[in-house]
Order: structure tokens, then sequence, then C-alpha cells
């Protein structure tokens, strides 16, 4: 698993801390991920980017997706700032790595349900 995307240490603790329910966990990461990226791409105002981003920054944080949490985070800061040009590069940024999440995040619920 690549450790530029996840840090592993976050997965092996949350694995370690959640036991038989970890990979309900990762399931649950990856639909509420799907619905939180549909929400940027569905915000009407700059708020609702803000509040999508925070959200998503918080669980790709706790989750270990540190470089979509930093993503996040940048879209969260930059839509403080008027006018909102060059967010949709951000949003498109953001799509890209999570797109290498959602392979990563499956290829260890994979690992965990074979192993």
């Amino acid at each position: 698993m690549s450790d530029i995307h996840i840090d592993r240490n976050v997965l092996r603790d949350l694995q370690e801390v959640m036991e038989e329910g970890y990979v309900c966990l990762l399931e649950t990461f990856l639909d509420d991920s799907d619905k939180r990226l549909s929400q940027l791409h569905e915000a009407k105002s700059a708020l609702e980017l803000g509040h999508a981003a925070h959200s998503f920054k918080g669980s790709s944080s706790n989750m270990g997706a540190l470089a979509l949490a930093a993503l996040c985070q940048q879209l969260e800061a930059r839509v403080k700032q008027q006018p909102l040009y060059g967010i949709e590069d951000l949003i498109n940024q953001i799509d890209r790595e999570y797109e290498v999440v959602r392979h990563l995040y499956a290829e260890e619920r994979h690992r965990v349900s074979i192993g």
C-alpha cells in the first residue's frame, strides 16, 4: 500500500482496535466518501462546499488518507477566498486522489478478507 496516499500506521491501529469490524469500517468509509464527493460536486454555494470539504477532510484524516485530507483542507481554506476561480481544479485533484484511495482501500479490504 502506498505511503504517499495512505498512512499504514493509522490502518494498522484501526485494524487492531476494530478487529472484526475493520472490513465494515473500510466499507463504510468508502460509501461515505462517495456521498461526500457527490456533495462537493453538487454544492450550490461556497458555504456548502466548505462544509462538504471539512467533513471529507475529517473522515479522510481519521482513516489515514492523508493526501486526500490535505486536498480537502486546501479546498476548505480556498472557498473562504473570493472569487472562487480555480476551485474546479482542486475538486478534480480530490476526485483523482479519491480514485487512488478507493482502489487502495479496496485492496486492503480484500487483503484482510482473505488473510
